[in-house]
């Protein structure tokens, strides 16, 4: 799935613009890579389209944050209110676990808190 392909799901699932869903897009995948240990955002950045995965800051220490400081630094960065960005960060995940195989998205959920598995919901 391409980058613009990926923010179209976003939008789809939100009541985004589609402006709005990239921004959030980006928020989200930066917040994840920093949230991941470096190899980790590496080893999914690589498996996503190039302009998906360039969205991963890859390098630096991970830091470790719970599911509500992810959705507030989100917000944030996305200029976006608590329950858009929750629900941004819920389609966000979702259309993440679609793109990559459950393999992948099961070493990303592996480094993150329960909260972030159960917003992305079941495989499909």
């Amino acid at each position: 799935m391409e980058y613009k392909e990926f923010v179209q799901a976003v939008a789809g699932r939100t009541v985004l613009t589609r402006e709005e869903a990239a921004d959030l897009t980006r928020a989200v995948m930066r917040t994840l890579g920093t949230r991941l240990s470096s190899g980790e955002a590496r080893y999914l950045a690589e498996r996503l389209p190039d302009s998906l995965g360039e969205l991963i800051p890859a390098e630096g220490r991970s830091e470790q944050f719970g599911l509500d400081d992810f959705i507030t630094r989100v917000a944030r960065h996305a200029g976006l209110n608590t329950e858009a960005a929750t629900e941004g960060v819920r389609a966000v995940l979702k259309v993440l676990r679609e793109t990559v195989s459950d393999e992948v998205f099961g070493h990303v959920a592996s480094q993150l808190p329960g909260g972030f598995e159960r917003m992305a919901g079941s495989a499909t």
